[in-house]
């Protein structure tokens, strides 16, 4: 959306564009290096790329004053291109490379290394370049070198109640999941995670475990906020709640992950951007948000979505502040595109829409606690901001949720999410506006806990009858299952000893969530990354306590009746197909499948002795 205001900034804009480029033409180049930096200090990653960042300066009010109706050109990074070379070229190869084409190229990053590079290209000769670089069998793709921007209308801060928490159904879904075990990151201007030098961690974050981050703009763990955008992004993730200070969060039993990918204008690129996105998967995020965007769809940025997917994350994005079609990242394959809505579930006029929109989600007075001077001075703030960037971590958020239930595979959180949200209609059916709908993470959360608890239940029932007649079958003379001492380590270990508990009391109290939950799901507690191996949910544990106390009598119902449970819930993942592995579906399946057939083995065993 533009606004009649916003309208003579864009004119100013553009004529200051024009303006730079014909003083670079004329050899009068304007410094970008931060003036603070002392005389001979090194060179940072920033100053390297500092034309990237240019166009901060001439929007100085609000990002949709930029170039973002002239078209996915209009985003390119003058003279620059982005080189993915081939993963098995080493260094010599890749001095050879460049040296065949007359190019120097900039590593896009200063830890790790990767094969992705930025050059410079003559102006006249971009199309030649890149063309001959598209043909070269050490080259996977080249491509224009693209800006990215934080997604938001910046607007006066706002006091108020968080409607936008209480449209999503926020505090109904705290009753059965606060996000545990679950790392989101954050991959935008950084978040206030941190004391470290001018900067520290916002009073609202001070409950908030952040996870280590990176910076990619100055190639350093301090992944702080300079700009605000990122702290207040995150805050609607998972800001510290319940502790009597600003704000709440969806997800704010969560962890945060900080990588700093846009400068403090809020500018970066599609290579940093990248980058961000895979060091985030690497380094364990289970969600990663991406509340920026731009026209190009980069190759760059696909690859790097689908090497996050594969990792088993959840990738949310912003759909972008234009009005017309969706941005991307937010329209790449592979990603939940979220739209803006207003307090009356309408789009909100600047939002994109189109193919691309998976969800929508409130984005209009969104109020959390962001930093303010640049993140020094202990200055904060909590303002209400507007934009497809304060939607798309409520999403993020929720997915948070969802993964914390336990459904852990990437297709299924989205198909979770897609299938509780709140439709609303329009002429064609709402899907161009608001993709599946609006999203109610309290609808989300509570079906999940629903179908879980529903199948393990019936999965229980099942073998437990199955386990009770081969038990007969060996002797005629073996136990009952219907007894306490098989049936309470049986609930315990299927569907949760109190698995109705969120129906009575709230999830939030950590003690609560951990009697609702079944023993195999206790290690989501620790985290999503762990789970994926079910460590406990498999038939060393049973086989262990048989070889342990088969000799003692008493204990043999309670060792079946942890079997038949713990056999139980690997059916029900089976059954479910919402649970993620480290070695894909076909490997998981067979692994719960043998472990179920093993447990069922062990608790006939210890029914039928009677001796």
């Amino acid at each position: 959306m533009r606004t009649p205001a916003a309208l003579p900034t864009a004119l100013v804009a553009t004529a200051l564009v024009a303006a730079v480029s014909a003083a670079s033409a004329q050899g009068t180049e304007r410094s970008l290096v931060d003036p603070s930096r002392a005389s001979g200090a090194p060179e940072t990653y920033a100053d390297r790329l500092g034309p990237l960042y240019e166009p901060v300066a001439i929007a100085t009010e609000g990002f949709l004053s930029t170039p973002s109706d002239l078209g996915e050109t209009s985003w390119d990074v003058p003279g620059q291109i982005v080189v993915d070379a081939r993963d098995d070229l080493d260094a010599p190869s890749l001095l050879s490379l460049a040296a065949d084409f007359g190019l120097s190229f900039t590593p896009t990053q200063l830890e790790p290394a990767t094969k992705i590079q930025i050059a410079t290209v003559p102006a006249g000769d971009m199309a030649s370049v890149l063309d001959r670089l598209s043909r070269d069998p050490r080259v996977e793709f080249a491509e224009p070198l693209a800006r990215v921007r934080a997604s938001f209308v910046p607007n006066d801060p706002l006091a108020g109640e968080q409607w936008h928490m209480e449209r999503i159904g926020a505090q109904r879904a705290w009753d059965f999941s606060v996000g545990r075990g679950v790392t989101v990151a954050v991959v935008d201007t950084g978040i206030a995670c941190e004391d470290h030098g001018p900067f520290m961690k916002g009073t609202d974050l001070a409950a908030t475990e952040c996870v280590e981050g990176w910076n990619f703009v100055t190639g350093n763990e301090h992944a702080n906020d300079d700009q605000g955008h990122g702290t207040h992004v995150a805050g609607t993730i998972a800001q510290s709640t319940n502790n009597g200070i600003g704000a709440a969060g969806v997800a704010f039993g969560a962890r945060l992950m900080p990588v700093k990918v846009l400068n403090e204008n809020g500018w970066g690129t599609t290579a940093d951007v990248a980058d961000g996105i895979r060091w985030a998967a690497d380094h364990g995020a289970h969600v990663i948000n991406l509340s920026l965007g731009g026209p190009r769809n980069a190759k760059v940025l696909q690859k790097a979505i689908d090497h996050a997917t594969s990792m088993g994350a959840v990738v949310v994005a912003a759909a972008g502040n234009t009005g017309g079609s969706v941005q991307f990242p937010g329209a790449s394959d592979g990603v939940i595109g979220v739209s803006a809505t207003d307090p009356s579930d309408k789009l909100a006029s600047f939002s994109s829409r189109g193919e691309g929109v998976d969800l929508a989600a409130p984005g209009v007075k969104v109020v959390q606690q962001t930093v303010c001077n640049k993140g020094r001075n202990k200055c904060e703030q909590f303002p209400g901001w507007n934009g497809t960037s304060m939607a798309s971590p409520h999403v993020a958020g929720a997915a948070a949720l969802v993964m914390g239930l336990g459904v852990t595979d990437p297709a299924a959180v989205e198909d979770a999410l897609r299938k509780s949200a709140r439709v609303v209609d329009s002429s064609d059916g709402g899907k161009r506006l608001y993709g599946a709908g609006v999203l109610d993470a309290a609808e989300a959360a509570v079906s999940v806990t629903k179908q879980h608890a529903f199948t393990r239940l019936v999965a229980l029932v099942l073998m437990t009858a199955f386990v009770a007649r081969a038990a007969r079958k060996k002797n005629k003379d073996a136990k009952s299952p219907l007894r306490l001492d098989f049936l309470l380590p049986a609930l315990a270990a299927g569907p949760g000893l109190l698995f109705f508990a969120p129906w009575l009391l709230p999830r939030a109290d950590f003690w609560v969530d951990v009697a609702a939950r079944p023993i195999a799901d206790l290690d989501l507690l620790v985290g999503v990354s762990l789970h994926r191996f079910l460590p406990l949910a498999n038939a060393f544990v049973p086989f262990a306590l048989t070889a342990v106390g088969f000799g003692m009598k008493r204990l043999r119902p309670a060792i079946a009746g942890l079997s038949v449970g713990t056999g139980a819930y690997l059916l029900s993942l089976v059954a479910l197909g919402d649970a993620g592995g480290p070695f894909g579906r076909v490997a998981l399946v067979v692994w719960c499948v043998l472990n179920a057939a093993i447990c069922a083995w062990i608790a006939r065993t210890n029914l039928a002795e009677t001796r």
